[in-house]
């Protein structure tokens, strides 16, 4: 009887310790292929009908999400006039920023916390409304090349590093095919030993279920006085195409940037004090306060509200009824409109 006992323990702890190797296997996404040099390195692009990978949506906050950030989010200032484009690693980021900057133009800054992509740029100067947009972050990475004088002693005071191509010369790399000054890149990996993971977005941003109600949308377009942008909805892909000033956005590799939500953020831009070289002064866009925002998801537009108490607070945004207003899984653009 005992030796019968002991071979159905031994068979239980067996099988016991087979189902915890198999569970502690079980592989997750792998690292961006690295192949080639420069920002040219691409992953395969899906066929013009398949649809983005995602999670079940869920009202509250994923487990990844809930633990504490292994690193800073990082933040590059992505050029975004024709001759920059296409950019490189736009398609890597979780949060695409779209600012108004002098002459009617736009620049971008993308947020890098769940993965870093080989390359990202063509990266240009920072602006004064970056400092109070990052400061939702704690202690982020801000990769910039230059900025006008008087901004550098603020940014020096802001609780935030930057990581410009000065103090690490390693991480930067000039594309010789492109004309100056939208040919430098930055190289993530060369500034950061691995991604924060998602708990570093503390964005504000609510995941989860669509909302009631919303109207069918199949095209927005949001214009500044010298950039248009146009994001249309391709239940393909389950994602919306992005168009900037007319043409399709593309990673270098070809493949059409696709976000899953866009915000259209109608924030108070002002001038601010500070200007450039030509003595146009920067627009400074408020992104601390309230106001009216559309958010696109699922090939509908809702109408929202949005709040940001302090510069330390995220960004919430809520439905006509009050109640937080979940995104769609995936990548997401804000662009900040003129409320005035």
């Amino acid at each position: 009887m005992r030796r019968e006992a002991r071979a159905v323990l031994t068979a239980a702890v067996a099988a016991l310790l087979a189902a915890g190797g198999t569970a502690g296997c079980a592989a997750g996404p792998g690292p961006d292929d690295g192949r080639g040099s420069g920002h040219r390195a691409q992953s395969p692009s899906p066929g013009p009908s398949s649809r983005e990978p995602s999670r079940p949506p869920s009202r509250e906050p994923a487990a990844a999400a809930r633990r504490p950030a292994a690193g800073p989010v990082l933040a590059v200032k992505v050029d975004n006039v024709r001759a920059a484009r296409p950019q490189a690693g736009l398609d890597s980021a979780d949060v695409v920023y779209v600012e108004p900057v002098e002459g009617g133009l736009s620049r971008l800054m993308a947020l890098y916390a769940t993965r870093l992509p080989a390359s990202v740029g063509p990266v240009r100067s920072a602006r004064e409304s970056d400092l109070e947009l990052l400061r939702q972050f704690d202690q982020p990475v801000l990769a910039f090349s230059g900025a006008q004088r008087k901004l550098l002693p603020r940014i020096a005071g802001a609780p935030l590093r930057a990581g410009t191509p000065e103090e690490n010369p390693g991480a930067y790399v000039r594309d010789t095919a492109r004309p100056a000054p939208h040919n430098l890149y930055l190289r993530p990996g060369e500034l950061l030993p691995s991604a924060a993971g998602p708990g570093a977005l503390t964005t504000g941003f609510r995941h989860g279920a669509a909302p009631a109600g919303g109207r069918p949308q199949t095209s927005r377009t949001v214009r500044y006085p010298a950039a248009r942008f146009t994001f249309t909805w391709s239940a393909d892909r389950n994602r919306w195409l992005v168009a900037m000033d007319g043409e399709p956005a593309v990673t270098p590799g070809g493949r059409r940037l696709a976000p899953a939500t866009v915000v259209v953020q109608y924030v108070d831009v002002r001038s601010s004090a500070l200007h450039d070289f030509r003595g146009n002064h920067s627009p400074y866009a408020e992104t601390v306060g309230s106001g009216k925002a559309e958010v696109l998801r699922d090939g509908r537009a809702h109408a929202a509200a949005w709040r940001r108490g302090s510069a330390a607070d995220g960004t919430a945004f809520t439905a006509p009824d009050g109640e937080p207003l979940g995104f769609a899984d995936g990548q997401v653009w804000v662009v900040f409109a003129d409320a005035s």
